[in-house]
């Protein structure tokens, strides 16, 4: 296998998982760092890129190609590493756009809620009550973006090769 990619919803220790990958194997790890190449490589903000991937489509992006545009930066930058091989790339869109792609193994990293809100007040501190809701948020505008940009269910196992439950299996 020479590309891995990792999905993960928030909160699930997908990058942990992702980086003890890649130093197992000897591989590349990457990750936000291509946000930061596309804003270069294209001279886009990168705070303008990091919505455009990020975030559920509004009205206004549904009108405009803008965002669209910003995607196809994105998926650019990415595809420069991974033609690279010996990588493993966590984050939004990799295995969308890879899916049809034999040699790359397609991971993705599950949590349930309680483990999630765990890790999340360990990190932000916060009520339980705050911590399920912003969770919640991430995840339904992750589902919208996958959504608008693919017409596909993040969560759906049979995009995957392996689907791991982290409150089952130890990170």
């Amino acid at each position: 296998m020479s590309i891995i990619t990792v999905s993960r919803g928030s909160y699930s220790h997908g990058r942990e998982i992702a980086e003890r990958f890649a130093q197992v194997l000897n591989y590349e790890c990457i990750s936000r760092e291509i946000l930061i190449e596309a804003s270069q490589e294209f001279n886009i903000s990168e705070i303008k890129l990091y919505h455009a991937v990020h975030d559920a489509p509004t009205l206004i992006d549904l009108i405009s190609l803008n965002k669209d545009r910003y995607i196809i930066f994105f998926e650019s930058a990415i595809l420069k590493h991974l033609k690279k091989d010996n990588v493993v790339y966590h984050g939004l869109a990799g295995h969308f756009f890879l899916k049809d792609i034999a040699h790359v193994l397609k991971v993705r990293i599950i949590a349930d809620m309680e483990e999630r809100i765990k890790l999340i007040r360990e990190r932000n501190g916060g009520t339980i009550k705050e911590a399920s809701r912003y969770i919640k948020k991430i995840d339904e505008q992750r589902r919208k973006w996958s959504q608008h940009l693919y017409g596909i269910e993040t969560s759906n196992p049979s995009l995957y090769d392996i689907v791991m439950n982290v409150s089952q299996v130890p990170v």
